[in-house]
């Protein structure tokens, strides 16, 4: 089984003004005349981790990492309410994430991210097919409405208790309409103590919708600090409100544009939050895609999921 190499840190980061006043935080580890590698996190608004860095060999990877627009050290911080929703959307992010490579001089990077991730990725890698080597994701979402549709309303009868109380999160009046929109509108609110009530209970969905799943912490969204769980239920709320500016299906319809670049996609069979349907339709349509189901795994991974990402890492690492 495969481990997570040791720590290390960067050695190289800063911010990045991406204009209207946002300054995206980025780091780069491992070797400088390595492969070039780019992490892109999930949620959308978890922000990278240091865990992310030790998938990748540090003596065969350039791994750069980036905190995308709002969250981790980016600013400003979504969780404050002054902060400008309106220069934060997917096609903002893959602006962002072209000009960090400019930025950085680099001409083709591998993608590995998972969830969210792996949509802002895939829709990278779309719109950008010659600057993609090769991807790897584990846990595959494109974020079309019915996904979204899923994981805040279908997935509720499996969990008709909690889902119930998700519900009952929202003035009546936003109830039977679309749960994740009066969301989105509580996350505004200028009374912190609303924002904070708002993604508390978001959180504890997300967290219920999880909680069948062999592996991972028992709370992995109510667990983190209050600001960073504020800016990702806030961040979360608004794309999904807005089905993330993407047109419905496009990610699966425009597939054939990844043609000639390798890409290993894992997914976990108990994976309730995002059924392997999409994973199982995005190979399909991606000529050069190796679909792998990892039994055991869900949204959260596992340890044998974890050993096969570095495993195909490994196998990338010295592909030009």
């Amino acid at each position: 089984m495969a481990e997570l190499y040791p720590p290390i840190e960067p050695y190289e980061q800063g911010m990045l003004d991406v204009g209207n006043g946002n300054l995206v935080h980025w780091e780069v580890c491992g070797n400088p005349q390595g492969k070039p590698a780019l992490v892109v996190h999930g949620g959308p608004g978890s922000g990278c981790n240091p865990r992310m860095r030790r998938y990748f060999d540090p003596d065969a990877y350039r791994i750069v990492l980036f905190d995308q627009r709002g969250c981790g050290r980016s600013t400003p911080h979504a969780s404050d309410p002054a902060a400008d929703m309106r220069h934060n959307t997917t096609g903002h992010l893959l602006a962002d994430m072209e000009q960090l490579r400019e930025h950085l001089g680099i001409g083709r990077w591998l993608l590995y991210g998972g969830s969210w991730g792996s949509t802002l990725l895939l829709a990278y890698a779309e719109r950008h097919p010659l600057r993609v080597s090769e991807i790897v994701v584990d846990g595959v979402t494109t974020t079309r409405r019915r996904e979204i549709d899923w994981l805040y309303r279908g997935v509720g009868r499996f969990f008709p208790q909690q889902w119930d109380r998700f519900r009952a999160g929202v003035p009546e009046a936003g109830r039977g309409v679309d749960l994740v929109a009066a969301y989105a509108r509580l996350m505004e609110s200028d009374d912190r103590a609303v924002r904070e009530q708002a993604a508390d209970d978001w959180c504890r969905w997300e967290d219920a919708v999880l909680s069948l799943e062999p592996n991972g912490g028992p709370d992995p969204y109510s667990g983190r600090p209050s600001d960073a769980r504020i800016a990702l239920v806030r961040i979360a709320a608004h794309y999904f409100a807005h089905g993330a500016w993407l047109e419905e299906g496009a990610l699966l319809r425009d597939a054939r544009r990844l043609k000639g670049i390798a890409g290993v996609l894992f997914h976990g069979r108990l994976d309730l939050s995002s059924p392997l349907e999409t994973a199982w339709e995005l190979s399909r349509g991606w000529t050069g895609a190796e679909l792998v189901i990892v039994d055991d795994s869900g949204h959260k991974g596992s340890a044998a999921m974890r050993s096969q990402v570095i495993g195909a890492l490994e196998r990338f690492r010295y592909t030009a």
